[in-house]
């Protein structure tokens, strides 16, 4: 068992350089690979995390300009509805006051052709009534000529 162990001991003897060189080896590749390559994959994941961030901020921030387009889109159909229906009511306005100044001038016009006709009417009547006057008169002259001769005939 002795030999064993001396064996052994060779052995660890023997292993402790490699030992050495592999805690050298894990040192430098800490020293010049592992921590440099994590700093790096720390500042990525930063700067992506930070990108990511700034990203949604600025998505927000579209989100709010959209918004804020939409409302003035809104208010601005709303003014060109108002003022479309402004405009309506000032031509519904006009055209019901040319209606009225037409259909008042259009009375005016009949009044004073209703006016007209009764002056015609007036002076045809008078008109007529001298002409039946005469009539009567020339009828009746004619009536009482012929039965005169016709009495003086008879007395003949």
């Amino acid at each position: 068992m002795n030999e064993t162990l001396h064996q052994l001991g060779g052995l660890l003897l023997g292993a402790v350089p490699t030992v050495i060189l592999l805690a050298l080896l894990f040192g430098l590749y800490s020293v010049i690979l592992h921590n440099p390559l994590a700093k790096v994959l720390a500042e990525r994941h930063g700067q992506i995390e930070g990108a990511v961030e700034q990203a949604r901020a600025d998505v927000a921030q579209a989100e709010a300009k959209t918004a804020e387009y939409e409302l003035r889109i809104r208010e601005a159909r709303l003014a060109v509805f108002k003022s479309q229906e402004a405009r309506r009511q000032q031509a519904l306005q006009a055209r019901s006051t040319a209606v009225a100044a037409a259909r008042s001038q259009a009375q005016r016009q009949v009044k004073e052709a209703r006016a007209v006709l009764d002056q015609e009417k007036v002076s045809a009547q008078d008109g007529l009534q001298q002409e039946v006057s005469k009539l009567a008169t020339s009828i009746i002259e004619s009536v009482l000529r012929p039965a005169a001769p016709t009495q003086a005939g008879g007395a003949r």
